[in-house]
């Protein structure tokens, strides 16, 4: 896997690119509240934070969180977004926590987990910063649960390319489980369609997925022509609702 650079490639486009919508947003914050206590406010870190997608409402639904970031420029994105008094952002990442041991309730990676380079160390420090039963949410891609989105066959190396960013399942489980942590849940959330096929590759055109730092630049042109060709034909086709894996973990 080719390491990102956030702070060089893809920082400008990225709020935009992976922009959710408010019932996109709603399905995810349903699916995390149904694996979270019942008790508020809960303490949250949002690890990964990136533009802040996520952590404004996950401060709105649940109570305070702090959004961890390595990318400066990703940060200053999310900062530049309307303040919200329950939510700050700090430098940092999975393997170093800029939090205190046992501050928080539950923890958040949304996509973050296949960009993390030491893995066992990243599972030691967030069970370090949850407190007992604490809960990670991770919304992981899977080399064998993974969603496949419809453009992704018009990339002639495109499955190849994205399945190599991720773990398989079991070896994910086992780096948790040696770090002291228990399965406590996986499924998939299936949020609302992105809108139109013309809505998706709007998006595409943004470069804003890592997926398109594995590909040659030739093939991510080649592609994105495939795709416009194809959508030419019916630009109003809606764009196929994916089912998108969640695991929780809980800190025993």
């Amino acid at each position: 896997m080719r390491r990102v650079d956030y702070d060089r490639e893809q920082h400008q486009h990225y709020a935009r690119g992976r922009a959710l919508t408010e019932p996109q947003l709603g399905a995810w914050l349903s699916a995390f509240a149904a694996a979270l206590p019942q008790r508020r406010p809960l303490v949250g870190l949002d690890v990964g934070s990136g533009t802040g997608r996520f952590t404004p409402a996950l401060a709105r639904a649940f109570g305070p969180v702090t959004g961890v970031e390595p990318s400066v420029r990703m940060r200053e994105v999310a900062q530049a977004q309307p303040p919200h008094p329950d939510v700050r952002y700090l430098a940092g990442s999975a393997e170093d926590l800029p939090v205190p041991d046992g501050s928080a309730d539950y923890a958040l990676m949304f996509l973050s987990w296949h960009h993390v380079q030491d893995k066992p160390r990243a599972a030691r420090e967030l069970a370090r910063v949850l407190r007992p039963a604490g809960r990670l949410l991770l919304r992981g891609n899977f080399s064998d649960h993974h969603p496949e989105p419809w453009w992704l066959d018009h990339f002639p190396r495109g499955l190849e390319a994205d399945l190599a960013q991720f773990q398989p399942l079991h070896e994910v489980v086992a780096t948790f489980t040696a770090a002291g942590w228990r399965v406590t849940g996986f499924g998939t959330v299936t949020p609302p369609s992105e809108g139109t096929r013309a809505d998706v590759l709007d998006r595409l055109r943004l470069r804003a997925l890592s997926f398109f730092s594995q590909l040659d630049p030739d093939e991510v042109e080649a592609g994105l022509r495939s795709i416009e060709e194809a959508v030419a034909a019916d630009p109003d086709a809606p764009s196929p609702p994916l089912s998108e894996p969640l695991l929780t973990l809980e800190r025993r």
